[in-house]
């Protein structure tokens, strides 16, 4: 052979194997035909976090049973992150890379969605979070909106969280029975960070002077030492931030029956099944939610709950209701805006998607939290609701209320007018 033509053809080889190397680790954007991927990396054996896969999955089969996205089906690929921050990043690798996902769903969990956020930028993905709450999330893009304008963040702030406590704490609590003073008790985390400085913004300003500001390691199994010194500074309320720690506080302040209310956010007493995972602990519960089975916060929230509880024999948590609906927007704004990142994110923030939740509209790139969830009015009203006889009853805002406030025996607490 001659040596000219074997050095060509190797060179050609050469540059050939690059382009298929290349292909190989193309994003999934550059897929113009087949199935719209949308990979969901949660907590899977998490209480609040089982119901992110499940709620994708359905979304994604009423999608195809009504023909898809211009034609195209969508499926889910499920990760497990199992909790870990280092698993879920390595899942999001290979989401991108591998299995060339068009878009990410990902997490309950604040600190997993802070370590995913640099990699939507490296990769060029889409993530929304169904869960996690820190308001970083949103700051980070707004300190470098041209490298993380990729990440969306579908569902509430914690500043947003601890302003909506406030408000039904304002009608149900210092309107109706006379509070005056209160502790607030949640986890040290980073959801929670933003949360409590909320907290303690917010609640003197409709009467609840804060007495004591307790955090504990989402790690503590004996709240014992807490509820003593909680008990002993008598306070009208408990105002609570609590994930990550799961079942442990609920069903110490049912043991040790204090006598002192809990409300605030308990992301883990909005699953169904947090009733019997408590063995009935969460009885008078007080805990923020953006939908519940029972209220008809849009015409989608009830046929929504009522297929999850047929199809999985459970209502969803609060990021089932969130997950179902991201599927939903993520696959409109496909289909205005095509599956190119930077066109997607153009096509996402002009996203009006009335969902099981309110109306999802996002925060414009000049916020100080780009990307964060509009709330109030007719975008997202936000619930309160209380455990009751194995039953979550909504109790706030009073439109959409249906049911009554009501307490264990051993709770103390003034009589409503």
């Amino acid at each position: 052979m001659n040596k000219s033509f074997s050095r060509a053809a190797s060179a050609m080889l050469s540059v050939g194997a690059a382009v298929a190397a290349l292909t190989l680790a193309t994003p999934g954007y550059a897929q113009s035909s087949g199935p719209i991927k949308i990979g969901v990396i949660a907590e899977a054996q998490a209480v609040a976090g089982s119901s992110i896969p499940q709620a994708a999955q359905m979304a994604a089969d009423e999608i195809n049973a009504a023909g898809g996205v211009n034609g195209r089906k969508i499926e889910i690929i499920t990760y497990d992150d199992h909790s870990s921050a280092a698993e879920a990043v390595r899942a999001f690798q290979r989401a991108a890379n591998e299995d060339h996902v068009n878009a990410v769903i990902a997490s309950y969990i604040s600190e997993v969605v802070l370590a995913l956020e640099p990699w939507t930028g490296r990769l060029k993905t889409v993530m929304v979070t169904p869960g996690a709450a820190s308001d970083v999330i949103t700051q980070n893009i707004a300190k470098d909106y041209n490298n993380l304008k990729y990440t969306f963040h579908g569902y509430l702030t914690s500043t947003s969280l601890a302003d909506q406590v406030c408000d039904a704490s304002k009608d149900l609590l210092v309107k109706d029975l006379h509070m005056k003073s209160a502790v607030v008790m949640s986890e040290d985390a980073a959801w929670t960070t933003p949360l409590d400085a909320e907290y303690l913004n917010c609640l003197p300003k409709i009467g609840l002077k804060v007495v004591d500001h307790i955090r504990f390691s989402p790690d503590t199994t004996d709240f014992t030492p807490i509820f003593n010194k909680i008990e002993g500074e008598k306070p009208d309320v408990i105002v609570t931030g609590i994930s990550h720690v799961g079942v442990q506080p609920t069903v110490q302040w049912k043991q040790q029956e204090v006598p002192i209310p809990m409300i605030g956010i308990s992301s883990q007493a909005t699953n169904s099944s947090f009733w019997n995972d408590t063995n009935g602990a969460t009885e008078g519960v007080l805990y923020q939610a953006v939908s519940g089975p029972g209220v008809a916060v849009t015409p989608k929230t009830l046929p929504f709950v009522a297929a999850f509880n047929k199809r999985f024999g459970n209502n969803p948590s609060y990021c089932g209701y969130t997950a179902y609906d991201e599927v939903y927007y993520i696959a409109d704004a496909i289909k205005r805006g095509g599956t190119d990142p930077d066109k997607l994110v153009d096509a996402l923030e002009k996203t009006h998607y009335v969902g099981t939740i309110g109306t999802v509209e996002f925060k414009g790139k000049d916020s100080p939290n780009p990307h964060a969830l509009k709330i109030g009015g007719t975008t997202i009203p936000g619930l309160m609701l209380q455990w009751q006889d194995g039953k979550q009853i909504n109790l706030w805002p009073a439109n959409v209320a249906n049911g009554k406030m009501k307490f264990p025996k051993f709770i103390k607490v003034g009589s409503a007018d």
